[in-house]
């Protein structure tokens, strides 16, 4: 890591700040030690050596090496020792400048004294305890996952989804299910009897929501590029497990394709965004979030351009934007563990590479990482703007964008309008033609959304039972 002579002139230009602080090779190895835990524990930095005043006066450093001593010293008199990259010197307008980069995600909690501080503004501030205890546990000191759940028992467990999860573990021999949560760190003994953790509950629990606020998925399909009337909108809450799988299944409903239909019908899709980089995505939110923060749950956001996945806390450890590709460090290592299990998440890494390889390989951007004021979002982006549903006959009808006539419709529900909609084709629809139409949806679901155009009045069901089929409601024949 190396700073350039129009970065450093940047820095100087640009003043005292969050991440930037100046001494002289005067100033006390304490103020510099004191800086550069600060800046450790909060995003990192650069401190100069050479340069003082509020305008930023370049008087350089007489020793170059003895001032590079003494940024060192300062690093060793640091809880736990601070290894920083080799502070760099460099020549401006013929003074040299001693440059020290304290880079963004360190691995540890520092303290100077028994003092833990933070960057606030152009101050070097005390963390209060809170922000204490946040900061050990989001760098893996301390991990809330494994703390007891103080109202909690035996009893606020599911255990039948205990033993279905202990029944598909092998190489575990004669080991209860009771015995498998405390190696997995679910359960854990206190006054000689066994609790649940806070991973024990999340995974686990008959109530999780009870015992951690805002430990579930709200998930939203808005009809434009911005939140606004025409949406659909689930919450799920429960396990963590019956959280995915009810995301899942919110993405095959609501996720759109792109349909060809040739002259014999046959049909070939793909969803806007793969599968299964959108359902590694929220994988990786509910394993890796920090459960600590409450109220605020995992968000699921698909727009008409993109589709977001915000989760709470920010990236753990050293994991930055920069590195989130190479990095590896988890904050709920327990959690991550019984997912591993039940087959939701690779043990090995966080997906990142494979989300990044399935879009490329659907020929769509990059996926766009981004660090909020108290989060972590993705966002995919997919082909354009307006997913296009082709017919290979006269005058293509486009897709509807999740909207008909300021309606609503989910996907499924948009090819029913379709089908009736294109030039010389069938004016009715049976429960039959759309299960053609979404082959791998329930013939349950098929009724359902057919039911739900009536309630919508724009079709109108005719017929009886087995015989029964539908057409647009006769408001909507005159309107056209």
């Amino acid at each position: 890591m190396s700073t350039s002579i129009d970065e450093l002139w940047q820095l100087i230009k640009t003043g005292r700040n969050l991440h930037t602080e100046w001494f002289s090779e005067q100033s006390a190895p304490e103020m510099l030690a004191e800086t550069l835990v600060a800046m450790a524990n909060s995003h990192g930095g650069t401190v100069l050596l050479g340069v003082t005043g509020h305008n930023g006066n370049i008087i350089g450093v007489r020793d170059p090496s003895e001032a590079v001593d003494t940024v060192l010293q300062a690093a060793l008199a640091i809880e736990p020792h601070l290894i920083v990259p080799l502070p760099q010197v460099v020549r401006l307008s013929g003074k040299s400048i001693v440059i020290v980069q304290i880079p963004t995600g360190m691995p540890h909690v520092y303290s100077l004294r028994g003092r833990y501080l933070q960057r606030q503004g152009i101050d070097n501030s005390p963390l209060n305890p809170p922000e204490l205890r946040r900061l050990v546990v989001e760098r893996g000191e301390g991990s809330f996952e494994t703390e007891i759940v103080a109202d909690a028992s035996l009893d606020d467990l599911d255990w039948e989804k205990v033993k279905a999860y202990a029944s598909s573990l092998s190489g575990m021999g004669e080991t209860t299910p009771e015995q498998i949560l405390i190696k997995r760190g679910c359960l854990t003994e206190q006054n000689g009897k066994m609790k649940p953790t806070y991973a024990g509950i999340l995974l686990f629990g008959k109530d999780s929501q009870r015992f951690v606020r805002g430990a579930d998925i709200t998930a939203a399909r808005f009809a434009s590029e911005t939140m606004g009337d025409t949406f659909t909108r689930q919450d799920m809450t429960g396990t963590l497990p019956d959280q995915i799988r009810r995301a899942e299944t919110f993405l095959v409903d609501h996720l759109r394709k792109g349909v060809q239909l040739g002259s014999t019908m046959a049909r070939a899709e793909t969803f806007e965004y793969p599968m299964e980089a959108a359902r590694e995505l929220v994988v990786n939110a509910v394993a890796h979030r920090d459960y600590r923060i409450n109220g605020d749950g995992v968000r699921l956001f698909i727009f008409s351009n993109r589709m977001e996945v915000t989760s709470p806390g920010r990236l753990p450890g050293p994991v930055t934007i920069a590195n989130i590709k190479d990095e590896r460090f988890s904050r709920n290592p327990a959690i991550v563990q019984v997912l591993s299990d039940m087959g939701f998440i690779e043990r090995l890494g966080y997906g990142v590479d494979r989300v990044i390889d399935l879009m490329q390989q659907q020929q769509l951007s990059a996926p766009e990482f981004e660090e909020t004021a108290g989060g972590f979002r993705v966002v995919l982006r997919n082909a354009n703007t307006k997913h296009k549903v082709q017919v290979a006959v006269a005058n293509p009808t486009p897709s509807l964008n999740g909207a008909y006539r300021g309606v609503e419709v989910n996907p499924r529900q948009e090819e029913a309008i379709l089908f009736l909609s294109r030039e010389g084709g069938s004016k009715r629809i049976t429960n039959s033609d759309l299960q053609a139409l979404c082959p791998d949806v329930h013939p349950e679901t098929i009724r359902r959304d057919l039911a739900d155009l009536v309630t919508k009045n724009i079709l109108r069901k005719m017929g009886q039972k087995r015989g029964s089929y539908y057409v647009f409601t006769p408001e909507l024949i005159e309107s056209k």
